[in-house]
């Protein structure tokens, strides 16, 4: 079975443990967050529940997806994602907070990497530079792709294009530290995407 909950990422910072050693850290403001649907092996074939978090105007809705949460009567959210095998036996409605975590647990943050928009293929997959000297035309450029053909490009071919904005997981990373109060986690290291963006929080499966 496995926990998750939705945050937005704040930024970085240090902490010192108690031995001193100075750690970094990414501040994840995470939850509270609303069960807007409950998917059933019965019904659905999968066991999962979805969580909605922040709020937004109803305004800034269509009319299929404000009726979802019409129909259960909840305020409309902003992000809706589902997790799957979740712990706790919960129902539409319930509020999850942070305090389903604790210090020292070890999760996986799922979100989307920054966009640094179109770049070269030595950016983008480390090609090596040609040679930059002696009349060298050759010090970017991708070379061959390895087709008879020219008019052919082998699917999957290292290619410029564009780069990052990507759904991201990092695995095994560690709570340091969960402030119920100010509805925080701290974990430890960095974490996928700019400031201000939406991450989930997963639990490992026991």
């Amino acid at each position: 079975m496995a926990k998750g909950l939705l945050g937005k990422k704040k930024g970085m910072t240090q902490i010192f443990d108690d031995e001193g050693n100075m750690v970094p850290v990414t501040v994840i403001e995470a939850g509270p967050c609303v069960v807007t649907e409950k998917r059933t092996e019965e019904k659905d074939g999968y066991k999962a529940i979805q969580l909605g978090f922040e709020d937004i105007k109803e305004r800034k809705l269509n009319k299929p997806e404000l009726g979802q949460f019409k129909k259960h009567g909840l305020s409309p959210k902003r992000h809706l994602v589902e997790f799957r095998n979740f712990d706790e036996e919960l129902e539409i409605g319930d509020e999850v907070t942070v305090d389903i975590f604790e210090e020292g647990e070890v999760i996986k943050v799922q979100g989307i990497s920054k966009g640094k928009g179109f770049s070269g293929n030595i950016q983008r997959w480390n090609h090596t530079t040609g040679p930059k000297t002696h009349g060298s035309h050759f010090h970017r450029a991708p070379g061959s792709i390895g087709a008879v053909d020219a008019s052919r490009v082998f699917k999957g071919q290292k290619m410029p294009g564009r780069m990052g904005h990507d759904k991201t997981t990092i695995h095994n990373l560690e709570i340091v530290k969960v402030d119920t109060e100010k509805k925080v986690v701290l974990v430890k290291g960095s974490v996928p995407g700019p400031n201000k963006s939406i991450v989930s929080l997963i639990g490992k499966e026991k």
